[in-house]
């Protein structure tokens, strides 16, 4: 455990060797974290913690595969060494499983696939973490999800929904939906849990496609993570505000 674990706030980053999480981190860090780079490919989540650190930012790198049980633990008793305790969790690693994602063409392989990364894998990351969480004074819970997983918006057929799709859109909608979940199971606690859109950011999961960039789509989730004491909880809401599940 280095000195600055222990004055310093420390936050997890799942995914976080590139777009958004990888911004998050440079965030958190610019706010005074230190900062859990996870990622599950060693030489991307090596280099990434090189540039962040050539930068300035205080972080350190953690193997973490979501999809693991064994590697989510390994990572729990690795920053528990490193840091000592862990004041917010970014869940933000997340995979799109490729096309077609038509109903009537998608595989159940494919969406079973996408369910345990971008659901299963939240879950199994913050019960993980959260005896660590629970420790802290302010602990705070930041789920990385999409306006394309709001039913309401997809109902409207609004614009902002994107293409259709019966794997990547329905895991950002469970995705929500556990989010309320623990902010209901944990409510009376000092654990605020929400859920953030950054926008259409351009990213590798849309093939760059996205018009704003990653530090931008970072931006509503560093609020997230440092709301008040007292803030809310249970909500969802990208740059211009509150958000319909």
């Amino acid at each position: 455990m280095t000195d600055s674990s222990t004055s310093k706030k420390i936050a997890l980053v799942t995914g976080a060797n590139k777009g958004i999480g990888y911004e998050i981190a440079a965030g958190l860090s610019r706010l005074g974290f230190r900062v859990a780079v996870g990622a599950r490919d060693e030489g991307r989540r090596t280099a990434a913690v090189e540039k962040l650190q050539a930068d300035g930012h205080d972080v350190f790198g953690v193997a973490l595969d979501v999809t693991s049980d064994e590697s989510v633990a390994a990572a729990a008793a690795a920053i528990e060494q490193e840091a000592g305790r862990l004041d917010v969790l970014v869940n933000n690693a997340a995979i799109t499983g490729g096309m077609p994602q038509e109903p009537t063409q998608v595989s159940a392989a494919q969406v079973l696939e996408v369910v345990d990364t971008n659901v299963v894998g939240v879950i199994r990351v913050t019960n993980a973490m959260l005896p660590m969480l629970r420790r802290s004074a302010s602990p705070r819970i930041v789920n990385v999800s999409s306006t394309v997983g709001s039913l309401t918006l997809q109902t409207a057929q609004a614009e902002a929904v994107g293409p259709i799709s019966a794997a990547y859109s329905p895991t950002k909608s469970y995705l929500n939906a556990i989010t309320i979940q623990y902010a209901k199971e944990l409510a009376g606690t000092p654990v605020l849990v929400n859920a953030g859109c950054p926008g259409y950011v351009s990213t590798d999961l849309n093939n760059h496609q996205g018009f704003r960039t990653p530090e931008q789509g970072a931006a509503v989730f560093l609020e997230l993570a440092t709301l008040p004491d007292g803030g809310p909880s249970g909500t969802f809401r990208d740059e211009t505000g509150l958000q319909p599940w």
